[in-house]
């Protein structure tokens, strides 16, 4: 599990994204490289960090199902996933 701080930041980040994507995208537009520093760091998207939604997990990601690959595995077993069994051939 990760630490609680470091969900938190990275739900603060999202927000912050969403927040000044517009402005992002119109001083982009209008090539304003000034403007674009002036704004907060956590503004750009390539600051977010993909991490598991139960276990905050940063590595082994599965994006179509927003969880690590432990917690997925874990998740197939138990049959709490749809559409997804084990494979056998």
């Amino acid at each position: 599990m990760a630490k609680e701080s470091m969900k938190a930041r990275e739900v603060k980040r999202k927000k912050t994204v969403a927040k000044y994507a517009a402005k992002r995208k119109a001083l982009k537009a209008a090539g304003d490289s000034v403007g674009l520093q002036k704004l907060p760091k956590n503004a750009s998207p390539i600051r977010m960090h993909n991490r598991c939604k139960l276990t905050g997990r940063p590595k082994g990601y599965i994006r179509h199902f927003g969880i690590c690959r432990v917690t997925f595995r874990e998740m197939a077993n138990e049959g709490l996933l749809p559409g997804v069994r084990k494979a056998s051939w």
